[in-house]
């Protein structure tokens, strides 16, 4: 992805500050409760700005000092490269998963996006 696909703001200072809509992105990734997840598109919907791949390329460039975890894609595979760690978070907060059939690669579970969605409410405690 180029840094022109992203939104006018992010483009101004890349290099050298957290651009305002990475700011943003983040701060709706802090805001998912434990056991939640959004996918790059809710986060971009949230924002009213942007889409998945915007959401996806500022998780990337800054997301590790954030829940990174709980961004994720919408058929509710884990990120490749990072299954495990993000295994390890999802089963610490008791994240919704779908166990893998015989066939999945590696027989890694998927989120079960159903249940482990957030929307944004104020049901930040609760599954739903």
């Amino acid at each position: 992805m180029s840094e022109q696909s992203l939104p006018e703001d992010t483009r101004e200072g890349y290099a050298d500050e957290l651009p305002e809509y990475a700011e943003r992105v983040l701060e709706v990734a802090e805001r998912i409760p434990p056991g939640r997840v959004m996918t790059y598109g809710d986060v971009a919907e949230w924002l009213e700005e942007g889409g998945p791949r915007q959401v996806g390329r500022v998780m990337a460039l800054y997301g590790g000092a954030v829940p990174w975890w709980r961004v994720v894609r919408a058929d509710g595979v884990l990120l490749p490269g990072h299954e495990l760690g993000a295994l390890d978070h999802y089963r610490a907060e008791g994240t919704p998963l779908r166990e893998a059939s015989r066939a999945a690669e590696g027989h890694l579970p998927r989120l079960d996006m159903r249940r482990a969605r957030w929307d944004g409410g104020a049901d930040a405690g609760a599954h739903t």
